[in-house]
């Protein structure tokens, strides 16, 4: 729930992040490292299937080949073990105190954490006055290849996608659009040890970030949260790879969204966002539900400005979050049409920067905030929405051929 549910980082940190990923290929090699597989939490009531069906199995195959194929372009770890700093080991008792876990397990775990000196770069805010850039922006998630994968991932997944849809109304689009961003359909889940990346922005988060503190304790909560589970599950706890944030799977779940969220969703009483598509989608299906998803609802409208009218610092003081009634937004300058005038909840004013250009808005919705619990940027969210739509569309131009 990639980088990812709680992952805060700003325009430019995500574009560096997408860049690793990109170049530092991909998460898990099945021949040497298990992945994380959780016995399920009773879900919603599931149909167990007999067999898995041939997309499935080729959807498989193509995954392990690309992750065998990067296996082999992975650089040593770089830095020192934590095994050596003294803050390190009294945290790994304190973990192992309060989760109830054998000290000299977690001692292992954390001291075979190696210092990523990449990691504490990537975490970095953008230098101020950097410019945010929207058409940039998209340009990096919404490409024909991605689509073109988008495309296969839905025909391959289709009955998955529409009973997640139906059980939650979660559209398939957004689950695409997600899954899309975050790993290139399963292509791309990180190449970063889990418990480097998590150890490194524990002990040594960067102190010039104007969060740093926060983070930190974020990051030790999430450490934390992935030696319980790796213990519960029988994991190595060295094995599994993810982004350089410690998100993991299809999903780009943190180890807290994974152990709230993911679900079995293909009736083998086990949680698999690594290698089983139908986990990974109706685990994001699950945590959209969590934050308040509004089916049927559209994640934004169309809008402009009335220049004699507009009270622009107002509409932005709340940021993305939903405050206004159609009626209160159209008081402050904000001109609707068709269906946003007869929207039930509440708007925002979405911005989005276009560097020199003049930024773009549009009227967000609820469902537009639920996407930026994934990932806290009004960016991020429209790429989602944006690809699903694409993805939606190349599919209905092909039946139509």
């Amino acid at each position: 729930m990639t980088d990812v549910t709680s992952k805060f980082f700003l325009y430019t940190t995500f574009f560096i992040a997408a860049y690793a990923l990109s170049t530092g290929a991909i998460a898990l090699n099945d021949s040497k490292s298990p992945a994380i597989v959780l016995a399920a939490a009773p879900p919603s009531k599931v149909v167990k299937p007999r067999h898995k069906t041939e997309p499935a199995k080729r959807a498989v195959h193509q995954r392990r080949l690309a992750l065998k194929q990067a296996a082999t372009r992975q650089p040593p770890l770089p830095g020192p073990l934590y095994a050596q700093r003294t803050d390190a080991m009294l945290a790994a008792d304190d973990i192992a105190a309060r989760r109830d876990l054998p000290p000299d397990w977690v001692r292992q775990a954390v001291g075979q954490g190696r210092y990523l000196p990449q990691v504490a770069k990537f975490i970095q805010p953008p230098p101020p006055g950097t410019p945010k850039n929207w058409q940039l922006y998209r340009s990096r998630f919404i490409d024909p290849h991605r689509i073109r994968a988008g495309v296969q991932f839905w025909q391959d997944n289709a009955q998955t996608l529409a009973r997640a849809q139906a059980q939650t109304g979660v559209p398939a689009e957004i689950i695409v659009g997600i899954i899309g961003v975050e790993t290139i359909y399963g292509q791309q889940m990180g190449s970063f040890r889990v418990i480097d990346a998590l150890t490194t922005l524990a002990f040594d988060f960067p102190d010039s970030h104007p969060r740093a503190q926060a983070r930190s304790a974020f990051f030790k909560a999430e450490l934390e949260q992935f030696l319980s589970l790796a213990h519960r599950t029988g994991v190595d706890p060295l094995a599994p790879l993810g982004s350089f944030a410690g998100a993991m799977g299809m999903a780009q779940f943190m180890p807290s969204s994974w152990v709230k969220y993911a679900i079995d969703f293909d009736g083998d009483d086990r949680v698999d966002l690594f290698n089983s598509a139908a986990d990974a989608i109706g685990s994001i299906a699950n945590y959209f539900t969590a934050f308040n998803w509004q089916p049927g609802m559209a994640t934004h409208y169309p809008m402009r400005f009335d220049s004699a009218t507009l009270r622009l610092p107002a509409l932005m003081a709340p940021d993305i979050l939903p405050t206004f009634s159609a009626e209160q937004f159209v008081a402050q300058g904000a001109v609707l049409e068709g269906a946003a005038l007869q929207h039930p909840g509440k708007l925002a004013l979405v911005e989005l920067q276009n560097g020199e250009a003049a930024p773009s808005y549009v009227a967000g919705t609820d469902n537009f905030y639920a996407i930026t619990r994934y990932n806290w940027s009004s960016y991020y969210a429209m790429a989602v929405i944006e690809l699903g739509q694409e993805v939606a569309q190349e599919m209905a131009r092909e039946r139509s051929q």
